[in-house]
């Protein structure tokens, strides 16, 4: 189950390597899909087409979250961590596969606002962890190679989804946060991560009405983000490629 025990130090990096891939490809496809597919859902979560929608994405998800988990194996071999996170993605994908199944009723939860605030506040502790595991570890070690790159293209878009996490957060507390009343789950999420990719990206997300604390988290998102591209540019400019005999890591 851990992957600092069963492979080599060299073995670790190309799984490192190949694990910030796969979760940089899954986020693109996400993002991609989200910022393209996400006006079916502002017509009405019953259309035929927004339950394709809610169905393509719930796999996506599921997928992300296993991802995710995977790749904090490399990181630590603090047994009680990885469980926990284990079944608790595993609680947070399969309550929402149960309640969120667009065809036909499978779990009817009473109070749907508390539903997604747990999904939601055990979520965002989950991808900070792992952003912060994987800070840690691109900024370590004395040579550039790949899974430093793909690790911090990996932080950079989840530094995005991460906080578009908290943005629907506290839309769920609060509705209408955003300034538009957008319809409680996959809609106000797929807004708030667009919210989220506008201030990552540097442009105007549109939200002239959202609430002061989504503006102040904002600019503390534009901030951050923007640091790590300067500290991140930094650190591997300035790192050596490994000589010949260590470079094992295919690039």
């Amino acid at each position: 189950m851990f992957k600092s025990i069963i492979f080599s130090k060299s073995e670790l990096i190309r799984e490192k390597q190949k694990d910030y891939r796969n979760i940089v490809i899954i986020q693109v496809v996400i993002i991609v899909f989200g910022l393209t597919l996400s006006e079916f859902l502002l017509e009405g979560t019953q259309t035929p087409a927004a339950k394709l929608v809610t169905s393509i994405f719930s796999l996506f998800a599921a997928v992300y979250a296993f991802l995710l988990w995977d790749l904090l194996r490399d990181f630590t071999q603090n047994k009680l961590l990885v469980r926990t996170c284990l079944f608790t993605l595993f609680g947070i994908v399969g309550t929402g596969i149960l309640v969120e199944f667009p065809y036909y009723t499978i779990l009817q939860v009473p109070n749907r606002q508390l539903y997604l605030l747990i999904i939601h506040g055990l979520l965002f502790p989950i991808e900070v962890t792992v952003i912060s595991f994987a800070i840690r570890d691109i900024f370590s070690g004395e040579f550039l190679t790949p899974d430093k790159l793909w690790g911090s293209a990996c932080i950079f878009l989840m530094i995005g989804i991460s906080f578009g996490s908290l943005y629907d957060l506290i839309c769920i507390v609060k509705p209408g946060s955003l300034g538009v009343a957008f319809g409680m789950g996959l809609p106000n999420y797929a807004e708030s991560v667009r919210y989220s990719l506008c201030i990552l990206g540097g442009l105007d997300p549109g939200m002239p009405d959202a609430s002061r604390l989504i503006k102040n988290i904002s600019v503390l998102e534009a901030v951050w983000s923007n640091l790590f591209v300067v500290l991140i540019i930094g650190k591997l400019m300035g790192l050596p490629r490994p000589p010949k005999e260590q470079d094992t890591v295919p690039s």
